[in-house]
């Protein structure tokens, strides 16, 4: 590369100006590349978390407190590469002008609404601290497969069982999180494989699922109206209309549909787009052509919720579609998702390549 650069640079000497300019034009882009940088995983057991660093500052960390604090591990708080947190903070670090709703809507996680009947989606200590009666499951963390810091990427394998409320095994869970990042961006590949553990495991067809971030105040979507969300038990969340001031968030996916004309449509990437203060912020979840439903629906909201859900059709085509997936046990379903967050509004080229190469996992 650095002797062609040298070559190259005697070569456009030699020219005159105009035909440098349209060398210039057209080479720079094949030269040019973002350096990878290095990613180091910390396990801190006694803190019931991995953190995750890029070029020695905090990304992510991994945090698995038990069932006692969330019924689910999550990837939590997120930073951007500027150090930005992207994610809420309530209910586990409360700031200023933040949403209160829906409490089990922590950093980045992976569930679904209906399995056998029960809830993995919606649990969460809030909901027991109202005496719900909904059948909840459970998702323990239960193991640190691999942990490996490297120059150019970071690699973490984690395993979970599912559990019903009865504290019975239903699914088991294996997932690989790779890390990685530049000056400007970070990337997030999350390979889970669920395993069913019971004669029949059945994911029933509902709105919420699978893999999901729920984002900072200041890219949500600006509110026009108070709304009210039920979920698949018929229990009703009410969600405010607030402020909009530094609100900035918007939807796009692979097909050019924006805003909330993304939510329930099918795509194999949907982005979101804002700002946090001066900072240009973009979210982008990328589908992989081998997953379940593939290419999934959508479940994006403008309070903040950004989740991609290839098991629940039904709702999403008004009656005209349905899928209910069965594992018997032994068998196994893998879903594969990519996220990637940019300092800048990842332009639709670039998603489209890093679409392009995630595929090929």
């Amino acid at each position: 590369m650095f002797a062609f650069a040298n070559c190259y640079i005697c070569y456009l000497n030699q020219l005159p100006f105009m035909k440098k300019l349209i060398l210039v034009a057209i080479l720079i882009p094949f030269m040019s590349f973002a350096q990878q940088l290095p990613v180091k995983l910390i396990s801190k057991p006694a803190e019931k978390k991995v953190e995750v660093l890029v070029d020695n500052k905090p990304f992510t960390s991994y945090f698995y407190p038990g069932k006692e604090v969330l019924k689910k591990a999550v990837l939590y708080p997120v930073r951007s590469a500027q150090g930005t947190l992207i994610t809420r903070g309530w209910p586990l670090d409360p700031r200023s002008g933040e949403r209160v709703d829906h409490p089990h809507h922590v950093g980045i996680w992976f569930n679904y609404e209906s399995v056998n009947d029960h809830d993995f989606w919606n649990n969460s200590i809030e909901v027991e601290k109202e005496g719900d009666k909904r059948t909840f499951g459970t998702i323990v963390h239960t193991g640190i497969k691999t942990i490996k810091s490297g120059k150019k990427a970071g690699k973490l394998v984690v395993t979970a069982d599912w559990l019903d409320k009865d504290s019975k095994l239903m699914l088991t869970e294996t997932t690989e999180f790779t890390f990685s990042g530049t000056a400007k961006q970070r990337i997030i590949d999350r390979i889970t494989t669920l395993t069913s553990a019971v004669e029949s495991a059945v994911f029933k067809d509902v709105k919420d699922g699978v893999y999901a971030i729920r984002v900072a105040r200041e890219l949500e979507m600006p509110s026009n109206k108070p709304e009210v969300f039920t979920d698949a038990a018929g229990l009703a969340t009410a969600v405010p209309k607030l402020d909009n001031t530094g609100i900035s968030g918007d939807y796009l996916n692979a097909e050019g549909l924006k805003g909330e004309s993304t939510w329930g449509k099918r795509s194999e990437w949907v982005s979101l787009n804002g700002k946090i203060k001066s900072e240009d912020v973009s979210i982008s979840i990328l589908d992989h052509p081998k997953n379940p439903g593939y290419p999934s629906y959508w479940h994006t909201r403008g309070y903040g919720l950004f989740s991609i859900n290839p098991l629940g059709q039904k709702v999403f085509t008004n009656g005209a579609k349905e899928l209910n997936m069965t594992l018997k046990k032994g068998e196994s379903a893998r879903f594969a998702y990519r996220m990637i967050i940019d300092n800048n509004i990842t332009p639709q080229s670039e998603l489209k390549t890093l679409f392009e190469q995630f595929s090929k996992y």
